[in-house]
């Protein structure tokens, strides 16, 4: 069978871009050898927020009588909160089941492998294999938890975040390697329901790639919250041998060895490309990932790659995003293509981290004169009323055109703030004219309006 195009792998770039294909009349195939939905409906987004979600409801109940609220008995149910992620999950791939079924795009279940002559063939668990033919691939496969040659992960005691949703029982110690978006949120999660947590971070700082003083607010809460920070160290073995683990990691310091139950592995990700093909197609790649132009044709006409199997930002929305353009570029609509530097990234620990563009670092260090407001959500009303005063809003001006070069965050829901500074930096907005955008009070995105005004020493707040 022939289609206009076939898509393989169904994550949120895979059936997006499905069903903007599917929207401008190409007729559209999907393959997928697990689940629809891929790794972030049913392995990493969606599950590890609605444990996120419990662990948050968690500290409320035990924090009630800050509200007047008087709760006795609170208990955290593990496998329960483990069973209501799953629940959440599963519920997701059966709409996107449904969304592909809406749009008429056929659905080949097994693995695909692409052939030369824009051919992709499909093996199914009972191993019989059947090829189909399109005028144009795109391929969507995803990636999965990064192994380091001497943490090598046994999926029980070394582990990757797929283990680490769905653990047979809560541990009661748990080290946890890298403090990026994944390392922290599990930090976080198990850390609320009693779990005895370390992080452990190569680098100098925890979640290095965001503002200095981003960084050094989390670390601080984590350390209030009994998490023990360990930067600058690297672990340097984990011996599994009997109960639990032993690991050992170097430090400025010298050694030090820590026992615990559990070993979380979070140092990234690996983008799935091995055994499909790409060598006999003849589709480059470099660093462990397929290369792209800007509307995301490979070196192969007709061959197109999306999502965390391309270099760039691994995160579900500049995948979606991805999709559609390549999706609009295939069907001749000429799309803009997208800006690299305008991607907002979300962390869902506890404070939340929100970002996009520049850091105050990065901005000087490309060579801008920079304005720096920063606003505190302890001078925010609703935030004290909300009883969530830590954090802040900075934001870092152009200080000779007025241009917002990046947004930073931390705080309860940023992660629903940040779309503004998006959007703003998108319309080419300046900061006077965000400081005379009138936002609502009592809002946490008041504070947004508020940096604004302290980086012209317009603030009335503080």
């Amino acid at each position: 069978m022939s289609y206009d195009i076939i898509v393989v792998g169904s994550g949120p770039a895979g059936y997006v871009a499905a069903i903007r294909a599917s929207q401008l009349g190409l007729k559209t195939a999907i393959v997928e050898k697990e689940s629809l939905g891929g790794v972030c409906l049913n392995w990493g987004c969606i599950p590890t927020k609605a444990l996120l979600k419990s662990a948050n409801v968690f500290e409320y109940i035990r924090h009630a009588a800050d509200y007047g609220i008087v709760v006795k008995g609170q208990e955290a149910d593990f496998g329960a909160m483990v069973n209501r992620s799953r629940e959440v999950a599963n519920g997701m791939s059966n709409g996107v089941k449904f969304l592909l079924k809406k749009n008429k795009i056929d659905v080949l279940e097994g693995r695909g492998t692409v052939k030369p002559g824009k051919q992709v063939e499909v093996t199914g668990e009972d191993g019989n294999t059947t090829t189909y033919a399109a005028a144009n691939i795109i391929l969507s496969t995803g990636a999965r938890s990064r192994v380091l040659p001497g943490l090598p992960q046994d999926g029980k005691k070394i582990i990757g975040y797929r283990e680490a949703m769905t653990l047979p029982k809560q541990p009661e110690k748990m080290v946890v390697v890298g403090s990026g978006a994944i390392g922290v949120e599990f930090a976080y999660f198990y850390n609320s329901i009693g779990t005895e947590v370390t992080v452990v971070e190569y680098l100098d700082r925890i979640v290095p790639v965001e503002d200095h003083e981003v960084s050094k607010a989390l670390e601080r809460n984590f350390k209030k919250n009994g998490i023990k920070v360990m930067t600058g160290a690297e672990v340097t073995e984990v011996n599994t041998k009997g109960k639990g683990c032993k690991v050992t990691i170097k430090t400025k310091k010298g050694e030090e060895v820590i026992g615990c139950d559990v070993v979380l592995s979070a140092v990234g990700i690996s983008a799935n490309i091995e055994n499909m093909g790409l060598e006999e197609v003849g589709i480059a790649v470099d660093q462990g990932r397929i290369l792209v132009n800007e509307m995301y044709q490979t070196n192969i006409p007709g061959y197109f790659a999306i999502g965390d199997c391309i270099p760039g930002p691994a995160l579900a929305h500049v995948g979606s995003a991805e999709g559609i353009t390549c999706v609009e570029s295939i069907a001749g609509h000429n799309p803009e293509a997208i800006d690299y530097n305008n991607i907002p990234g979300c962390t869902y620990c506890s404070p939340e981290i929100a970002s996009v563009g520049y850091t105050e670092a990065s901005a000087k260090e490309a060579g801008y004169e920079v304005k720096v407001g920063k606003f505190p959500f302890s001078a925010s009303g609703k935030a004290s009323a909300a009883g969530h005063k830590d954090g802040f809003v900075k934001l870092i001006f152009d200080a000779r055109y007025g241009e917002l070069l990046g947004g930073h965050m931390i705080g309860a829901n940023v992660t629903e703030m940040i779309a503004e500074i998006v959007a703003i930096r998108k319309l080419e907005t300046t900061g006077h004219e965000l400081i005379k955008t009138i936002h609502p009070h009592p809002t946490m995105s008041e504070a947004v309006m508020e940096a604004a005004a302290a980086a012209y020493d317009e603030v009335i707040h503080l």
